[in-house]
């Protein structure tokens, strides 16, 4: 995943990029980057590895080095960015949020025209330098950027820096946000709705799908009109979302609390305690337990001082290992307890088991799992989530084939949606023993709905019912 930020001030843009982007770290743990322009400094860049060092400390002597009053920053999880043009459209910098399922097509036909692109280190082309040359094939930036929007399967939000002023365009069917702030000396635009708050500014816009503003330092102006369907990733609430942001004008903190409640409706387990998988997963657990009149409690800590999310190592072991040193137990609210515990969702399983069995070992008497999403059916097509892209991975769909004693496809594990069939439970049965939970009850997709509050049609519900 990726989050950025642009500023476009009257006086020096620098600190306030500075910090903007660096509001964006949960979204990103390997890549951070800055451009700016200033009238007599002209452009200038810096991306530094994040991997094992929090953006802050990579960037902070960049704040003495760059200069100007226009700039975009971003944090990804891939590819380094904000990627430096030069083209017919002048000199201009570039970032990106997005997942480009149709890449080696793209390449290809650009290949063909003689044109190249640069391969990272494992082998790939960086889909921000992709959508740069995708733009660069038409006659002017406003049209590059529709083509970009309308040629690209999957998904891809963007800011684009000029010398004038800063674009920006939102994902054609909405699938990640773009915020615009402003106050009285400059205007920001903002993948999570609050970065800009304590820095001055405050909300005055949230970009339609497929819509392409242009801004500067006075005020924002709209390009290109916006598309009648809306497809928002319902994932931003239930997990990668920050519990201050808001979507579509639906806080983050809030939806996750309407998700407690309902899933407590429809419980009847009694429980001494109910905790939440730190951190995403607390804000359900104190809404399940407010409704439930369950005390809510924190049987384990998460330490978070050396043990950031910025050090996520890409081999799958080290990862499950280090989520269990970050996660250390309190022995006196644990020991003879029957615990509830709400996490945001269920992927492979490896870690929430471990979680399970160190309570166990801890001298918890039963371990009840209600994640706050449904079962995870199917790989995200539409975005980077590295928690729902490998598909075959997924516990909901090992479990499928071995009740099936075959490869589950697409058409058989649609069977195992309907919360209220057979084949559901007998999936969700077989996910409680072979995770040796207590109990398992996932959340319904219809309540996790309106658990959000907007129309159906307007969210995206691909990963839980294989719905486009």
């Amino acid at each position: 995943m990726s989050g950025f930020f642009g500023v476009a001030s009257k006086g020096s843009c620098i600190t306030d990029l500075f910090f903007g982007t660096d509001y964006h770290s949960h979204l990103g743990t390997r890549r951070g980057g800055m451009a700016v322009y200033g009238e007599e400094a002209g452009f200038a860049r810096s991306i530094h590895n994040i991997e094992n060092t929090p953006f802050r400390s990579k960037f902070e002597k960049d704040l003495d080095r760059l200069e100007g009053n226009l700039g975009i920053g971003c944090i990804s999880d891939y590819e380094g960015q904000p990627v430096l043009v030069r083209s017919h459209h002048g000199t201009y910098a570039i970032t990106t949020v997005s997942k480009i399922n149709n890449a080696e097509k793209l390449v290809s036909e650009i290949i063909e025209t003689k044109a190249h692109f640069f391969e990272m280190r494992n082998g790939e082309i960086n889909s921000t330098e992709l959508v740069a040359a995708l733009i660069n094939q038409k006659e002017n930036l406003i049209e590059g950027i529709k083509y970009a929007l309308d040629t690209i399967d999957g998904s891809l939000s963007l800011m684009i820096l000029t010398e004038k002023g800063i674009y920006a365009a939102r994902d054609k069917y909405g699938r990640t946000p773009i915020v615009l702030g402003k106050k009285d000396d400059g205007v920001c635009a903002s993948f999570e709705s609050f970065a800009g708050v304590n820095l001055g500014y405050h909300p005055v816009y949230e970009l339609k799908a497929g819509e392409i503003v242009v801004f500067d330092s006075d005020g924002f102006k709209p390009l290109y009109s916006p598309n009648n369907r809306m497809r928002v990733c319902t994932f931003l609430w239930v997990y990668y979302g920050y519990p201050a942001a808001s979507y579509e004008g639906i806080s983050v903190e809030q939806m996750r609390y309407n998700c407690g409640k309902l899933l407590a409706r429809r419980d009847s387990v009694d429980v001494d305690i109910v905790a939440g998988v730190p951190d995403s997963g607390t804000a359900h657990a104190v809404g399940y337990a407010n409704e439930k009149g369950i005390p809510f409690s924190r049987p384990f800590i998460k330490y978070t001082p050396t043990w950031s999310r910025s050090f996520m190592p890409t081999n799958q072991k080290v990862r499950n290992q280090v989520a269990h040193m970050k996660l250390i137990p309190v022995h006196d609210l644990i020991k003879g307890k029957r615990l509830l515990l709400i996490d945001d969702s269920i992927v492979r399983g490896t870690q929430l088991r471990e979680t399970t069995e160190f309570l166990y070992a801890s001298g918890a008497k039963e371990v009840h799992i209600r994640p706050a999403c449904p079962p995870l059916l199917f790989g995200c097509k539409y975005l980077n989530f590295s928690r729902s892209n490998s598909e075959m991975e997924l516990i909901s769909r090992v479990v499928i084939e071995e009740l099936e004693g075959k490869p589950a496809t697409a058409e058989l594990v649609k069977e195992y949606a309907d919360p209220d069939s057979e084949k559901y439970q007998k999936m969700v049965d077989g996910i409680c023993k072979k995770l040796n939970f207590t109990s398992l009850r996932f959340h319904r997709l219809d309540d996790m709905l309106e658990s959000v509050g907007i129309g159906k049609d307007k969210l995206c519900t691909y990963c839980w019912d294989g719905n486009e």
